[in-house]
């Protein structure tokens, strides 16, 4: 089921995150009035990189405090599917089964998964990558990009030379995920 129906579900979405980690105090967009989120506290996550896809999400996120991942995406999670279910006159659960977590233990697999992320609208033949606006790749790639200052982008950048590094890994990773070649379940071995 999708659970992002329209560009204001999307919005909605990336600021109930905003929010949630009180990143909006610079925010150039107006304000949710009606939202009651209590903020968790400074810097208790770093999100790393997301995609947003019409029926999930991913997210690579940092913890940073003794806080739980859980709490986070709880909060979120929990927020949007009020707001999914009054708009849409909705009944039920938004979001099905628990959400998922891995641990990045490497660089190698953070930088796969930052790039499997990214590679999401492509893969499911949505967008290019260049123009997909409900991802943090055109932030990465210093696109005109929604919502510039979510992601700590140097987590990821700061083990490239460039951005255009960068870019090229990921479109070379999708070269070979496209191919299934190179590829185990944690690690992008490119040629």
């Amino acid at each position: 089921m999708d659970v992002y129906k329209d560009e204001q579900d999307y919005f909605n979405f990336l600021k109930r995150l905003r929010l949630t980690l009180d990143l909006d105090q610079n925010s150039q967009r107006a304000p949710l009035q009606t939202l009651r989120i209590q903020p968790l506290p400074v810097d208790s996550f770093s999100i790393v990189c997301y995609c947003l896809m019409p029926n999930h999400f991913h997210f690579v996120i940092r913890q940073n405090k003794n806080i739980s991942i859980s709490l986070l995406i709880n909060k979120i999670c929990s927020s949007y599917s009020k707001y999914f279910n009054k708009k849409y006159d909705h009944v039920g659960h938004l979001f099905q089964d628990q959400f998922k977590a891995v641990l990045v233990e490497n660089d190698d697999y953070l930088l796969w998964l930052s790039a499997y992320i990214h590679q999401n609208p492509k893969v499911a033949k949505i967008s290019d990558l260049n123009n997909y606006r409900w991802s943090s790749y055109c932030d990465y790639a210093n696109l005109d990009s929604l919502d510039k200052g979510i992601c700590d982008k140097g987590i990821i950048l700061d083990r490239f030379n460039n951005t255009g590094d960068y870019i090229s890994f990921v479109e070379d990773g999708y070269e070979a995920m496209k191919q299934h070649k190179n590829i185990d379940k944690y690690h992008l071995i490119l040629d």
